[in-house]
């Protein structure tokens, strides 16, 4: 029987990098003379990236004067600061370690770009190594095309069905679903009061990362049964 293997979002679903994101934008606010947002208000909008968190903080669509140069400070002072508060969710750093135990490769594929995935990755206290990480600059699409999860699954070795995809936005689950996958919603991710993960139409949900290990297509009785 084939091993599955399991992909995990970045940002909100694998780490809690919003602290560090919050801080990039109220950094970025004070530097242009706004006053700084509630880490509240922020959390919620960090899983869309830094087009929404400018969008948040200034009121500026991208097609807006000034919005890229917004944008650019923000993700500049992010950089500097990429793994000040970031942490792995709590349980993250178990369910990893039980992975490379049961012989499950992960990996990761985020809309982040490369330049800010790889020094993050590098910095996370990982049990385990990735097996692959698929940045949002990696192929010519991004999510929630399916092009970035089918690639993972070519690094990987796996076909999409041996494969689960976790994660906490919308685009997620739409993007696992076209690829052929198992989707998992992380509802212990950036879902905000508007979010409906209900209408997300994920095979499976979990409040905490330490979930995971109960699915069935992870418990390792379930994976060598004949």
């Amino acid at each position: 029987m084939t091993a599955p293997a399991l992909l995990f979002d970045l940002d909100g679903t694998l780490a809690d990098t919003a602290p560090d994101l919050a801080d990039a934008l109220n950094a970025t606010l004070e530097a242009f003379g706004r006053p700084p947002l509630p880490f509240e208000a922020i959390r919620p909008m960090v899983s869309h990236g830094g087009i929404a968190l400018v969008r948040l903080g200034f009121g500026l669509e991208p097609d807006r004067p000034g919005f890229e140069e917004r944008r650019r400070h923000l993700l500049g002072v992010y950089k500097k600061n990429i793994c000040r508060r970031t942490r792995l969710f709590p349980g993250m750093e178990t369910v990893l370690a039980a992975l490379a135990r049961r012989g499950i490769p992960w990996g990761v594929v985020t809309n982040k770009p490369s330049w800010l995935t790889d020094p993050l990755m590098e910095r996370l206290p990982l049990p385990a190594p990735p097996a692959c990480v698929v940045s949002g600059d990696t192929c010519r699409e991004r999510k929630p095309h399916p092009l970035p999860l089918l690639h993972a699954c070519e690094l990987l070795g796996r076909s999409p069905a041996h494969c689960l995809y976790v994660g906490d936005a919308a685009r997620d689950m739409e993007a696992g679903r076209a690829a052929g996958m198992t989707t998992v919603c992380a509802r212990f991710g950036y879902l905000s009061e508007q979010d409906a993960p209900e209408e997300w139409s994920a095979d499976h949900y979990v409040d905490t990362p330490l979930e995971l290990l109960e699915l069935p297509q992870l418990k390792p009785e379930v994976r060598h049964a004949s």
